[in-house]
């Protein structure tokens, strides 16, 4: 299985190909959708993306954490998480996905 990774240029090519506008307009566009959502998630304000799912900001608060290797107790201040909660028809497709993979990988 290779790990593949779809970076902004990736998006930026998919636009350009599958929408017509040129390159720059195409590569602008998807830098303008990735800062507004990153302005959104900054606020601390949700953001959710139908058929795809939904981003958030969890606040965690400080608590006492252990070293692993040495068992010293260490604090961990209190701080912001970006949570990502896919939606039913993402899943669904992935396990779809997993289980075509699954049946052609047995013969």
């Amino acid at each position: 299985m290779e790990n593949n990774t779809v970076t902004r240029a990736d998006l930026a090519e998919s636009v350009y190909e599958q929408v017509g506008l040129s390159r720059n307009e195409s590569s602008d566009l998807v830098e303008q959708i990735l800062d507004e959502v990153m302005a959104a998630l900054v606020e601390e304000d949700n953001v959710k993306i139908s058929s795809f799912g939904s981003f958030g900001v969890k606040h965690k608060k400080a608590r006492v954490g252990r070293n692993p290797k040495t068992g010293v107790e260490v604090p961990i201040s209190p701080r912001k998480v970006l949570v990502f909660r896919a939606s039913h028809v993402l899943k669904e497709r992935i396990n779809k996905a997993v289980q075509v993979t699954d049946t052609t990988s047995q013969f």
